[in-house]
């Protein structure tokens, strides 16, 4: 089988599990009642636009957990880049099996697929800033949903609340400013051990400068977000801003940018000598890159 990322396996046994009892309930009655047991088919996979491939190793575990022998062969990896019109893989053996495991494989192959597209535009028209996802993804998918982003050429944010701390507007309204909230993160860290990383919102000039001057304090700050400093007008996407603070920073901190990102946009943020782009976009917002399986029957 197609290698899965360090510690999803036994993540993605129980999502296949769960999705293939609320696809299939009590049986496929429509395939029982037209295809015969004895027959097998082979099925090709078509992509039938441009765009990057991702799920094949999910997909194959969807078949395999269908039917153990089910036999899956694939002409390209996840993360090629393919024209429409490629056909990229089979599966073959009993008829039955592959028409039940379908759309499940489809559903993930294509949802997946959507966001290494997109992950991929939004880097290529983002560099030399490197993009980042959020934690706005299909709650029970997230796992599938990052690997998506990274085969598609873009890179992770936090995974989730855990892994880094992330002081954003409603903590620091919560903790009494952006001063009060990064001494809180610095005495919580030390007390407890952690090693995560520390990134700080800051939404205006004042809240950039009390940020820098912790920072200057010697408190931890790996990170800030700016975030909303790029602004839409009549006129099209002001920066200015963006590249004020990018210039006040003056590299004593990463820098990332958030707020009014889109394909059309992320370049002109990226150009501002941000060291990130965070966008949303790539996972909740998501169109499915289109995949199909066409079955070939043969009674035997």
């Amino acid at each position: 089988m197609l290698p899965l990322p360090d510690g999803l396996q036994a993540d993605l046994d129980a999502l296949l599990a769960r999705a293939l009892a609320e696809d299939l309930g009590t049986g496929d009655v429509t395939t029982e009642a037209t295809i015969p047991e004895g027959t097998r088919a082979t099925a090709r996979f078509l992509l039938k636009e441009d765009g990057v491939l991702a799920g094949l190793a999910v997909a194959e575990r969807v078949f395999a957990a269908v039917d153990a022998d089910l036999e899956v062969e694939w002409t390209a990896a996840d993360g090629d880049v393919l024209e429409a019109g490629t056909t990229f893989g089979s599966v073959k053996g009993r008829a039955r099996s592959i028409l039940v495991a379908e759309r499940l494989a489809l559903n993930l192959m294509q949802r997946m697929g959507g966001i290494a597209t997109a992950a991929r535009r939004f880097a290529v028209e983002a560099a030399p800033a490197t993009v980042l996802d959020t934690r706005k993804t299909a709650p029970g998918m997230r796992a599938l949903d990052k690997w998506a982003v990274r085969l598609g050429g873009a890179q992770n944010h936090r995974v989730g609340l855990y892994d880094m701390v992330l002081v954003k507007d409603n903590h620091i309204a919560a903790a009494g400013g952006v001063r009060a909230a990064l001494e809180a993160v610095q005495r919580h860290v030390a007390v407890n051990d952690l090693e995560v990383p520390v990134e700080v919102e800051a939404r205006t000039s004042d809240e950039l400068q009390a940020v820098l001057e912790a920072v200057d304090d010697g408190i931890r700050v790996d990170r800030v977000l700016l975030d909303n400093m790029a602004v839409r007008t009549a006129s099209g996407l002001d920066v200015s801003r963006l590249e004020d603070a990018v210039r006040l920073v003056d590299g004593r901190v990463q820098t990332e940018a958030s707020g009014n990102v889109t394909l059309e946009t992320v370049g002109r943020i990226g150009a501002t000598g941000v060291d990130f782009v965070s966008t949303g976009a790539l996972t909740h917002s998501v169109r499915a890159l289109d995949v199909s399986l066409k079955v070939g029957l043969e009674s035997i």
